[in-house]
């Protein structure tokens, strides 16, 4: 995991909980806490640093991944807001994740293991998106399209309409704006 996803994580929680949060997180969880946005983390040290904040939070990792996908995204914007000019909306911003958010993503961060998805349209006007990654972050992805709707002003419904940690071969949210 690249370094940066945790120092979003780290902004995320001392925004919310204070500069102590962060560094009593990093302790119960018992990683390093020292992160550069360019170097690559094991997988296992956000997952423990999730499980952790779950845990002090009387929450899941699936609440806990979910909420920090959405509470990113403002930082993601201000950070690379390069990826969201000629977007005027949500859904523009989404469909452009592969083929111009990824690939740019990759010139950055070394290495960096982005997730594939997968667009169509169902018949009821909803976006199906497809989400496969051997990481199974379908939450977070679930909150960045959350954060991006707040990023653009609209209202996203999302329904997760299957799930590689039930069996699924691939994740599907299926996604309505308003």
């Amino acid at each position: 995991m690249k370094g940066i996803v945790f120092n979003l994580l780290e902004d995320v929680i001392t925004q919310s909980h204070g500069a102590d949060a962060w560094m009593d997180l990093v302790d119960a969880a018992g990683v390093s806490g020292i992160y550069t946005s360019l170097g690559s983390y094991p997988d296992e040290e956000v997952n423990a640093l999730v499980i952790t904040a779950a845990d002090r939070l009387g929450s899941t990792p699936d609440a806990v991944l979910q909420s920090f996908g959405r509470a990113a995204m403002p930082r993601l914007a201000d950070r690379y807001s390069e990826f969201f000019v000629g977007h005027d909306s949500t859904r523009s911003f989404v469909l452009s994740v592969n083929d111009i958010i990824h690939p740019e993503v990759r010139k950055l961060y070394s290495g960096a293991g982005c997730p594939h998805f997968h667009f169509r349209d169902d018949e009821d006007g909803r976006l199906l998106v497809g989400y496969q990654s051997p990481r199974g972050l379908c939450k977070l992805a679930h909150g960045f399209i959350e954060g991006a709707s707040d990023h653009f002003g609209e209202t996203a419904e999302i329904e997760h309409l299957a799930c590689m940690h039930h069996g699924a071969p691939s994740c599907t949210l299926a996604v309505r704006w308003s």
